[in-house]
């Protein structure tokens, strides 16, 4: 009996570290099981991710330099080519400054409703390896800089309504307060995690935050500084328009890298985003010289490029959301309607939008953030993990609602501040250059130098 026991306790030893042996294997099992999902949840910097977001930050920097400067300078008179360039040279020095030390951490840090924080001043707390959670593949350094491209050139765009009469002081000046109560609060509310992206509001790549923005800021300072000298009498006609040419392709190119970008990764729906980018582009430019080859009889290179960049700019906020057929859509609704607004509606109010910021950017931003809102597909959206968002015309109307009340708010904050801001701005410096300095020219009067040809 007691050798019996003692097999049987042998036995109940042996059935215990097998049972545990078990366990054990299971548990390993479980954890490498786990580990990839894991790791699929944490952020993590990918290597391809962030070679296409250097080309695409690359490409939106290229799109103010020398694109926006180009395609500006070219249409405006010779006496003020180099003032026109200078203006998207500052900006860029002036608010890329800004944006590491304040602005980027009032956009993209923090989960306020309405603004961010100051975690990220200076760039504090950014590491090699620090991730933003808005960016969850690509070092956020690397995420700064693609955002910093975006404030830049949205400022520079304003410049074009008001050339060839603006103050270059004053036009720093207003970059800087500008970018602080209009540009970096908006880009919080609509990527930032702010209460228009938790309301559902579309915007790929800038329909409001870059491109309602500068038109509506170019629109209020037009008409807050006035008429250039001669508006409507004298000819004010292009000096080169070569040099618009030349820009419009380094915008179109660059373009790429703005929506194509805003994917914030090497992914298809980076390459969708181009390819309805691309097609608008084409539409908006057809539509354009055809409307103006049948009223006036002739098509005009102005108008060839005033249609493509008016296409560019409509498609962006939808162009990660809809399919190629609708950017073709889009940018035939860009060409017709931008075309109105830079002939018939300018004439008709008589302002002076002198290269036409709001009739292309804006009035395209508008249309192109509410077509959103129509054309958005689940075919582009969804994934595996996300069922994704649909617009009218793939079953979802109250998406077309928040669109518009997206484009409400955004247009009534830029009117309140851009007006702040040109006051802010007006107790330090006269906005506007003396008629003298007009007549003379900008590039003399205002930097001493002269364009030679």
């Amino acid at each position: 009996m007691p050798h019996s026991r003692h097999a049987g306790t042998e036995d109940l030893l042996l059935q215990t570290r097998h049972v545990k042996g078990f366990r054990l294997i299971l548990a390993g099992a479980g954890a490498l099981l786990a580990s990839p999902a894991l790791a699929q949840d944490a952020p993590k910097i990918d290597g391809a991710d962030t070679a296409f977001m250097i080309v695409a930050t690359a490409l939106v920097l290229m799109m103010t330099l020398p694109g926006l400067a180009l395609f500006y300078s070219g249409m405006v008179r010779k006496k003020n080519v180099l003032a026109t360039m200078a203006q998207s040279l500052i900006a860029t020095g002036v608010v890329s400054l800004l944006w590491i030390g304040v602005a980027y951490s009032l956009a993209f840090s923090g989960e306020g409703a309405y603004l961010g924080d100051t975690a990220r001043l200076m760039l504090t707390g950014i590491g090699m390896d620090t991730v933003s959670p808005l960016a969850k593949t690509i070092p956020e350094i690397l995420f700064m800089a693609y955002q910093m491209t975006f404030a830049v050139i949205t400022c520079a765009l304003v410049g074009g309504s008001v050339a060839e009469r603006m103050k270059f002081s004053a036009f720093i000046l207003f970059s800087a307060v500008w970018l602080f109560i209009v540009y970096a609060p908006s880009a919080h509310w609509v990527w930032g995690g702010g209460f228009l992206q938790k309301m559902g509001l579309l915007d790929f790549a800038g329909g409001t935050v870059v491109h309602i923005n500068a038109g509506i800021a170019g629109l209020v300072c037009a008409l807050v500084i006035g008429k250039r000298v001669g508006f409507g009498r004298e000819n004010l006609s292009p000096f080169d328009l070569s040099l618009a040419v030349i820009g419009t392709g380094l915008l179109w190119v660059g373009w790429f890298g703005f929506n194509g970008g805003s994917a914030l990764g090497a992914n298809s729906r980076a390459v969708f985003a181009i390819v309805a980018t691309h097609l608008a582009a084409c539409a908006g430019a057809i539509v354009w010289s055809a409307l103006e080859w049948f009223e006036r009889g002739k098509p005009s290179v102005l108008g060839v490029i005033s249609g493509a960049v008016a296409g560019l700019g409509t498609i962006t906020p939808a162009s990660g959301y809809v399919l190629p057929w609708h950017g073709v859509v889009i940018g035939l609704v860009a060409g017709g309607v931008c075309y109105w607004f830079c002939t018939v509606a300018k004439h008709k109010f008589n302002y002076d939008d002198s290269l036409d910021v709001f009739g292309v950017h804006g009035v395209g931003g508008i249309i192109g953030t509410l077509m959103a809102g129509v054309f958005a597909t689940r075919a582009i959206t969804a994934s595996d993990s996300d069922p994704g968002v649909a617009g009218l015309l793939d079953g979802d109307a109250h998406q077309f609602v928040v669109q518009a009340v997206g484009v409400a708010v955004t247009i009534a904050w830029c009117v309140i501040g851009t007006l702040i801001s040109l006051k802010i701005v007006s107790v330090f410096t006269s906005l506007r250059v003396t008629s003298d300095d007009e007549r003379e020219g900008l590039d003399i009067a205002l930097h001493g130098e002269a364009l030679h040809q």
